[in-house]
């Protein structure tokens, strides 16, 4: 399928409606940062809400109750970026550079599979040719998504 113009604030919004309820249970408070002037993207809508979804749940499982997340867009150079900061308990620094790793994951068992990061990362870099990077200290971690305002084509 081709790429479509796809609203991004729109897809976040969708994905904070679709974990409402896990967002609530633990009183999260949302903070939104949209850029009005941030047109659509060309992208692959339904992927793209894979990302956020990901992202947005485990920065819920990260954060204690009453926790802060925080989602940005904007407009930055040839990119449309997405950024989602969260006030969870941080990545440790010996396990930061694991975390794109398939199979890779710090929850218990049964609670997670290891492949919503690698899933992010593939989707972001691979079907998108975009960029995606995290720093984190306890108290705030920060995932930001670049995704390129043209269409790249993408060899798979």
């Amino acid at each position: 399928p081709e790429r479509e113009l796809t609203d991004l604030r729109g897809g976040i919004d969708s994905t904070l409606t679709m974990l409402g309820h896990k967002l609530r249970t633990k009183d999260i408070v949302i903070e939104r940062a949209y850029d009005p002037d941030l047109g659509p993207v060309p992208a692959y809508s339904g992927e793209l809400n894979q990302v956020w979804t990901n992202l947005i749940d485990n920065a819920v499982d990260a954060m204690e109750r009453g926790g802060v997340l925080r989602i940005e867009t904007r407009r930055q150079g040839p990119f449309a970026q997405v950024v989602v900061i969260d006030s969870g308990k941080g990545i440790p620094p010996d396990i930061a550079t694991r975390i794109f790793e398939p199979f890779f994951t710090t929850k218990g068992v049964g609670e997670g599979t290891g492949l919503g990061l690698d899933i992010v990362h593939r989707i972001v870099t691979v079907q998108h040719a975009g960029a995606i990077r995290v720093a984190s200290a306890p108290g705030r971690t920060v995932f930001t998504v670049d995704l390129p305002l043209e269409a790249v084509a993408v060899a798979v």
